[in-house]
């Protein structure tokens, strides 16, 4: 066949599988997030006891390290995982300072803990003594075990866990403004009944 004999429609042809390719990429693509918020991952620990945590605490700072025996002391706590080389945990700071000194929510029993996530300890250390500490206790996850039993799919990441030591929630991604007006303190109320 010489190119006298192509046509138009053989361009058509050769295209074609492209086009439904593209066609079908958009459709998932537009059902995937179709009113999603993606921060809003199920987790199969919803309702279930926190995963056991002997953490011990970050060389060079204050706070105690982290059980999960404190997260069975009645309140509610709130787990932020978190890590100095994080950006997005860089960006949530100021809001989790805010959470923390919330005198209202003090006054419920609420506590922000943090784990420190696969951190060097010194860079964890400078990165709370530049930022602020608002955590009550951290634990160091140097290895990443106790990340792995909680389901974690990356930092941030933070947990809200009832008094009685079971997770109610679960928000991926860096807290907001708004997302902690929106999302994370009505949470809260919720898991304090």
């Amino acid at each position: 066949m010489s190119e006298a004999d192509e046509t138009p429609r053989s361009g058509w042809v050769r295209a074609l599988p492209l086009l439904i390719f593209v066609g079908i990429s958009m459709f998932l693509g537009w059902r995937l997030y179709l009113g999603r918020d993606p921060s809003l991952v199920p987790s199969a620990l919803i309702g279930k006891d926190a995963p056991a945590l002997n953490l011990p605490a970050i060389p060079g700072t204050s706070r105690p390290g982290l059980s999960d025996a404190d997260l069975r002391k009645g309140g509610v706590t709130v787990v932020n995982y978190f890590a100095s080389w994080c950006s997005p945990c860089r960006v949530e700071h100021p809001v989790l300072r805010e959470l923390a000194e919330n005198e209202a929510l003090k006054a419920m029993g609420v506590r922000l803990v943090g784990v420190n996530y696969k951190d060097d300890s010194s860079n964890a250390a400078k990165f709370l003594s530049e930022e602020g500490d608002p955590y009550a206790a951290i634990g160091m996850d140097a290895s990443g075990r106790a990340g792995i039993d909680w389901g974690l799919t990356g930092v941030p990441e933070t947990f809200i866990v009832r008094g009685d030591g079971k997770i109610a929630f679960k928000f991926i991604g860096p807290l907001t403004e708004e997302s902690l007006n929106a999302t994370l303190l009505p949470q809260i109320s919720k898991a304090m009944r």
